[in-house]
């Protein structure tokens, strides 16, 4: 009887053991679980946050765009006359209406990345003002791409009229740096 009472007391110890075990296994289980979804929260909030941020600073930029807007414009004034192209006759804002007509020009003429070559090569006031329109262009570029890398904003401002109008320019601006005429 000692025995079995004995033999009884270690299969007790055994099975609390094993369930004590399985118990710990468990609840490990959990606390891995719930480390990896805080984990997974956490990641979560700070991506928002960086979105919030970027968005903060494109709002700042979408606030102020007026001002930018007539800077860019009263440098695309002079290239304008000098190279004897009219803005768009639409709706839009004057200075998309002034690059639509450039670019509208550019597309009818070829021609014209030639004329404004020459332009920028003979008369001060055109080289310098389309030096004043990259810079600032590309800077707002920059900005907007820096802001919201993979947003809606920076892809319509580069894929739309300010960007090709930043590379009909540069590649003008290009070419009167290479000749020698």
């Amino acid at each position: 009887m000692n025995n079995t009472l004995f033999l009884f007391c270690i299969l007790t110890l055994i099975v609390i053991s094993i369930g004590l075990l399985y118990f710990m296994f468990k609840i490990h289980t959990r606390i891995k679980e719930i480390n990896k979804t805080l984990t997974h929260q956490y990641n979560l909030i700070v991506k928002i946050q960086s979105v919030l941020k970027n968005k903060s600073a494109t709002n700042a930029i979408s606030e102020n765009a007026e001002m930018i807007y007539q800077d860019l414009l009263q440098n695309l004034i002079p290239i304008m006359a000098a190279i004897d192209v009219m803005p768009r006759n639409t709706a839009e804002h004057p200075l998309w209406r002034a690059l639509g007509g450039i670019m509208d020009e550019y597309a009818k003429n070829p021609f014209a990345l030639e004329k404004l070559r020459r332009c920028i090569k003979l008369d001060s006031e055109v080289s310098r003002c389309i030096d004043n329109y990259i810079n600032r262009a590309d800077t707002f570029l920059h900005h907007l791409t820096t802001t919201d890398p993979e947003g809606i904003l920076s892809a319509t401002f580069t894929d739309g009229l300010l960007g090709q109008s930043l590379t009909f320019f540069t590649q003008a601006k290009q070419l009167a740096l290479q000749t020698n005429e």
